[in-house]
């Protein structure tokens, strides 16, 4: 009866440490900055033009998750399944519950408006589905998420959140 007990005890404390080994959340990545959410569909019919376009109404909600850590983006990079990429190359710090608007089309970067344009007309989200990257500036990932017109937006808005 010992022997059993014994080779019990050892089995189960086996499967523990193999649960434990596994992260809780695989898909997670240990960084302050995540995608809060993304208009990946432009509200009205899609025009790309630069003068009455619409692509500044797509855009996507970059985040600073940190308590404490204030975080530059410079050197950030956002790109998308087809590996259309934006980097941001100048100065822009978010502090701590700070988020930062990033959205197509022409206009003026502003700290005090959370706003950064991509200096470009083109539309970069896919409106069906696509997966955003965000790169910290080691090249590393700091965050990334898949969609579907169908599967991630229920109600059709053209919005998804992926963090709160």
């Amino acid at each position: 009866m010992r022997i059993r007990l014994v080779a019990t005890t050892a089995l189960a404390a086996g499967a523990l440490t193999a649960l434990s080994a596994v992260p809780a959340q695989a898909a997670e990545y240990d960084s302050a900055l995540k995608i809060r959410g993304i208009q990946y569909d432009a509200p009205g019919s899609d025009s790309n033009r630069c003068s009455g376009g619409n692509t500044a109404e797509e855009y996507l909600t970059i985040k600073n998750y940190s308590r404490s850590t204030t975080v530059n983006l410079k050197g950030y990079v956002v790109k998308d399944a087809a590996g259309n990429k934006f980097t941001f190359t100048a100065s822009h710090t978010l502090q701590p519950g700070d988020y930062v608007k990033l959205r197509g089309g022409n206009g003026a970067d502003s700290d005090t408006k959370n706003v950064v344009y991509r200096d470009n007309c083109n539309f970069m989200w896919n409106n069906d589905k696509d997966t955003i990257y965000v790169y910290k500036p080691s090249g590393s990932r700091a965050d990334v998420h898949s969609y579907t017109k169908s599967g991630s937006d229920p109600d059709r808005n053209g919005y998804i959140t992926f963090h709160g």
